[in-house]
């Protein structure tokens, strides 16, 4: 069955950084197309950055360029989003998603608090 697993998430002041991982099994995962997404309480699920198979090709919310990186091993199954200069609007919790089986992740909190 397949499955992903967030991690890395927490409280983290304004201006702060933070870096999520999802590791995934079940599926070939370099032959899958990874995006992040968010949900913050009262609000929709957005996403927030996708990556190709290999790495090669990256997008970005508007709201999340320049701050986020998102960045993949496939050697590990694993997918990253390096979230700096982070603001209060960015709580949330964070999903992991593959695109190939359109499966989830349990997702993993960010809250982003002075």
């Amino acid at each position: 069955q397949v499955q992903l697993v967030e991690s890395g998430g927490g409280l983290v002041q304004p201006g702060g950084s933070l870096r999520l991982s999802c590791t995934a099994s079940g599926f070939m995962f370099s032959s899958s197309t990874m995006s992040w997404h968010r949900q913050a309480p009262g609000k929709e699920r957005e996403l927030v950055a996708s990556i190709s198979r290999g790495g090669a090709i990256t997008n970005y919310a508007d709201a999340v360029k320049g701050r986020f990186t998102i960045s993949r091993d496939n050697g590990k199954n694993t997918v990253y989003l390096q979230m700096n200069s982070l603001k209060p609007e960015d709580t949330a919790v964070y999903y992991c998603n593959s695109h190939l089986t359109d499966d989830w992740g349990q997702g993993t909190q960010v809250t982003v608090s002075s």
